[in-house]
């Protein structure tokens, strides 16, 4: 665990170095979406290895938020898109540094990340799951790992969720083996289809993505566990990013309400889901 997180850590060092030089940071506008129309680029970051919500295909960033993005910059005529792909443990560390305009990859909404960003309406269900490997019985519901070894991303909501479903194990009588943690989700699940860990926590899109596309590999362990959560996107919780963070939500309220979510829903995640399109519901936790 001790050099998976030196070697995340560095990796996310680099990446502020970047997108520094990339992006240098400074003074932020006054207001930053009439900045962004004046300069003609929108500036977000990502994270491309989350599919189906982002990843590269062909050279290009591609999956669910890309096709929500290509509906937003109509709103923005004259402007270009600039995805910056970074590790996610850069992330909102870049955004909080103004090193980029806002964050549109998959953000867990937490009650930290919620007090702290300007966090957008919902884009997505973001519950916990967990996932096994194909035909290990020792696994039959997620309160088996007990005594296993088992995986998320550093960093990560669903890193945090495992720990606090690992300690009520631990409670109960019975903890898990160890957490190993990982700079991003495909090293965890290398590691579970070689057989190092027993099971990696993520959410419920991205594993029935996962299972979906590796059958023979992967299975879903049911049913899912913790609060309802949800994906948002995030940007600085300031006056000067506030004209942003409206547009983005009253951008989203639209493609909710007009079904357009519910078909790319369709489209990533085979079925719609049931997201608010007035407000982002204030997490437990």
């Amino acid at each position: 665990m001790l050099a998976s997180l030196k070697r995340a850590w560095a990796v996310v060092f680099a990446v502020v170095v970047g997108i520094g030089l990339a992006f240098p940071g400074g003074p932020a506008s006054a207001d930053l979406l009439a900045e962004i129309k004046k300069r003609g680029e929108f500036v977000v970051g990502t994270e491309a290895r989350f599919p189906p919500f982002e990843f590269v295909k062909d050279g290009k960033i591609v999956g669910y938020s890309t096709d929500i993005m290509a509906h937003i910059m109509k709103a923005l005529p004259g402007v270009k898109l600039k995805r910056l792909d970074l590790p996610w443990q850069g992330i909102l560390p870049g955004l909080a540094a103004a090193k980029f305009d806002y964050v549109v990859t998959s953000v867990t909404v937490t009650k930290e990340r919620y007090a702290k960003y300007a966090l957008s309406l919902p884009i997505a269900d973001a519950t916990m799951a967990l996932v096994k490997r194909k035909g290990d019985d020792s696994i039959k519901a997620p309160a088996d790992i007990a005594g296993h070894m088992v995986g998320s991303q550093a960093g990560s909501a669903q890193l945090q969720a495992l720990q606090a479903f690992a300690k009520g194990l631990e409670g109960a009588g019975k903890g898990v083996r160890g957490i190993k943690t990982y700079v991003d989700f495909n090293e965890a699940f290398a590691d579970l289809a070689a057989g190092r860990i027993s099971a990696v926590c993520n959410s419920l899109p991205n594993l029935l993505d996962l299972v979906g596309k590796r059958p023979d590999t992967f299975e879903l362990v049911l049913p899912t566990f913790g609060p309802k959560k949800y994906f948002s996107w995030a940007g600085r919780k300031d006056a000067e990013s506030a004209s942003l963070a409206a547009f983005m939500d009253e951008q989203l309220a639209a493609l909710n309400r007009s079904g357009v979510l519910t078909e790319l829903q369709k489209k990533w995640f085979g079925g719609p889901m049931d997201l608010p399109a007035d407000k982002l519901p204030v997490p437990a936790d």
